[in-house]
């Protein structure tokens, strides 16, 4: 009985929110904001349209974010009735000034050679540098580790902007690509593709 009511608690406290994200000055829908859930490793973006849904808590906080636009923060309602929530969320579009750079070169070629090589680096930079770009543990990592919201709206705008650019047309094939060969057989040779159940 106890189970019942925690579980029937839980669920009145989920809530799927459905919206859209649009310009605040045109009211034009943006495509790739990332919605991300402030204290959790969740997310989600919008699509071509600037429509998107996600499952929340009531009271989740969660951040729009978008290049050119300023961040929004916006919190569920915690007393809202049902299940379903349902939100237009306007942005408005950000100018970053970056500050001047001024790029001075060393008087001399000679000098410039002396400077680099006389540069001193800690022993333990390199080796920390050289342990955190190895093939191997580069492998480890990207199996066990879950794709964060920015992670997932990046790999959704590279989709994008490749369909996108190959509108209209038959995309390229990779077996006639001779890096896709390289990259296979060098894969091959690693053993990526031995069977690790037996």
């Amino acid at each position: 009985m106890l189970a019942h009511a925690q579980f029937d608690r839980l669920k009145d406290s989920v809530v799927q929110v459905y919206g859209f994200v649009m310009t605040a000055d045109s009211l034009v829908g943006i495509p790739g904001v990332t919605i991300s859930v402030k204290g959790r490793n969740q997310g989600a973006f919008t699509n071509d349209q600037g429509v998107f849904s996600i499952p929340l808590l009531k009271g989740d906080k969660i951040v729009f974010t978008s290049i050119g636009y300023k961040p929004i923060e916006v919190q569920i309602p915690r007393d809202l009735k049902g299940n379903q929530y349902s939100m237009i969320q306007t942005m408005v579009t950000d100018a970053v000034f970056l500050p001047a750079t001024i790029i001075k070169p060393r008087p001399t070629r000679e000098q410039f050679e002396r400077d680099f090589v006389n540069t001193k680096v800690p022993d333990d930079d390199i080796e920390i540098a050289r342990q955190n770009t190895e093939a191997a543990k580069r492998r480890i990592l990207l199996r066990g580790l879950p794709n964060d919201a920015r992670e997932a709206s990046n790999y959704y705008l590279r989709q994008s902007a490749t369909r996108y650019s190959y509108l209209g047309q038959a995309p390229p094939q990779n077996i006639f690509n001779p890096v896709a060969w390289a990259d296979f057989i060098q894969a091959w040779k690693r053993g990526d593709f031995k069977n690790t159940n037996n």
